[in-house]
């Protein structure tokens, strides 16, 4: 199947691959996002040397250095064909990649591939992984005209503290650094068209809420089920496929992932996101390091964002869940875990609960498509600033998830609503839209213009009350 999407990455590949020095190429992100196939499919048998590192054993526990060295022997058999002692150490391995790589002629277009996929699984302890591949790197590989090395890996954390910020001897060796982020929804949907799939726009969305633009999950579906009977076959009952996924996600990425767990927990529970105090309030986790470090694991793994306040003005900040995956697992399949039968999802089609988690996940997903609805805007040309903002004296309280700031000296306040059809504003939802632009204008004084805009599937219903907002963008902008 071909490359869906990653324009910016494969012209980023390509221009590593035609210049004129050795390249160090770190490709990260979140679990299932797509990361392997990217580097596989774009060089495919360029690609002269590869390795997997493998994973935790049945316990949990890091795979003995003896069995990834004997993995490393395996690959250096198969990529070169030849046969060498074992190597004892990381050292060792990696001079016995150098001399093999020395064999393999230059090429005039193009460089010597080299792949190394899951690296923070090689790192394992009391191992010296991380000298060894710096001294590859510095001693040797850097010093070449056409090596690249092209290296993968899920744990974020430890691809950040160890090759993207690292103080010692790879402090500013990667030439370049690839974050690969999950599908947008109009990447989602020329996926599914490449598979065969002939989803409308607003089923697509509604498979975006529960999974996210992970690939990895929509290789899962299958054709001839509707949306909401793929989701229970995926999953609700004993033998769904992701009915484990939640823990095995975090277990992967994180190696003492309670903490972690413990924050996702929490803000699922808050639509409108937690500050840090409420986080450590909620959680009784202690207010340290700890903390701190699990809520930058979050962000740079891409489950959790940091919204600014607008009023406090860059001092406060709000923490929401930005995964839909983790969001819809928290919210359902772990409560429904090991009770629910297969028709799980589909039964609670248009029930309370459900009906919430729609709203909340349909804001989460306009969230992640802010490009897509500023462009539906008309202002994508334009600098903007995105926050949040939450009333300090309206009663009842009021809050606005989203806040664009425009430097035309415009405030658009986005209303973010889901519904199956034209959405019906009714008087008491536009008397609280009111009331949020009024304390907006009161509490921040602001010399702006201030709009409100309706984001929602198929645009507001006509009706008396299409005066209180002046602009809206429907889920054809999300796909744009």
């Amino acid at each position: 199947m071909k490359i869906i999407g990653r324009i910016a990455e494969q012209h980023e590949l390509k221009r590593l691959l035609e210049s004129n020095e050795s390249e160090f190429v770190v490709v990260y992100g979140r679990r299932r996002v797509g990361k392997t196939f990217l580097v596989r499919e774009y060089f495919g048998s360029d690609i002269v040397f590869s390795l997997t590192g493998m994973g935790a054993d049945e316990r949990g526990e890091p795979i003995r250095l003896a069995y990834q060295l004997k993995n490393f022997d395996d690959a250096v058999k198969k990529c070169f064909g030849r046969g060498r002692p074992p190597a004892e150490t990381w050292f060792e391995a990696l001079n016995l990649l150098r001399d093999e790589l020395e064999k393999v002629p230059r090429r005039k277009n193009g460089k010597r591939i080299v792949f190394i996929d899951e690296i923070p699984w090689l790192d394992t302890p009391k191992s010296n992984f991380i000298p060894a591949i710096e001294h590859f790197w510095n001693s040797w590989a850097s010093a070449q005209p056409d090596i690249m090395l092209i290296v993968c890996g899920s744990a974020t954390a430890w691809i950040m503290k160890n090759l993207l910020k690292n103080r010692h001897g790879m402090h500013n060796r990667v030439t370049s650094r690839i974050f690969l982020a999950p599908f947008t929804l109009r990447e989602c949907e020329e996926y599914l068209n490449a598979k065969g799939f002939r989803y409308k726009r607003k089923q697509i969305v509604d498979l975006y809420m529960a999974f996210g633009g992970i690939p990895f999950y929509l290789r899962q579906l299958q054709k001839g089920l509707s949306v909401a009977q793929n989701v229970d076959r995926l999953c609700f009952g004993n033998a769904a496929p992701l009915a484990n996924e939640f823990e095995e996600l975090y277990h992967s990425l994180f190696r003492s992932p309670e903490k972690h767990i413990q924050i996702v927990r929490a803000l699922s529970a808050k639509r409108k996101g937690m500050t840090r105090e409420e986080i450590i309030k909620q959680t009784k986790l202690p207010a340290g390091g700890t903390l701190t470090k699990a809520l930058n694991d979050l962000l740079q793994s891409g489950f959790i964002e940091k919204y600014s306040d607008f009023t406090k003005k860059g001092k406060g900040h709000y923490y929401k869940i930005v995964d839909p995956f983790t969001l819809f697992f928290l919210h359902f399949m772990d409560s429904a875990k090991n009770k629910a039968a297969s028709g799980y999802w589909v039964a609670r089609t248009g029930s309370p609960a459900r009906n919430a988690w729609s709203g909340f996940s349909f804001e989460l997903v306009c969230l992640l498509h802010m490009e897509q609805i500023k462009g539906g805007l008309g202002i994508a040309g334009v600098a903007t600033e995105e926050s949040a903002w939450r009333s300090r004296t309206a009663e009842p309280g009021a809050q606005v998830d989203l806040v664009i700031k425009r430097r035309d000296r415009t405030i658009n306040l986005c209303e973010m609503k889901y519904s199956d059809g034209e959405y019906r504003l009714g008087k008491e939802e536009a008397a609280r839209i009111v009331n949020r632009k009024e304390a907006f204008e009161f509490e921040t004084q602001t010399k702006y213009d201030v709009q409100v805009t309706m984001v929602t599937a198929f645009g507001v219903k006509p009706g008396i009350y299409a005066d209180i907002y002046q602009s809206e963008v429907t889920i054809e902008a999300l796909f744009c």
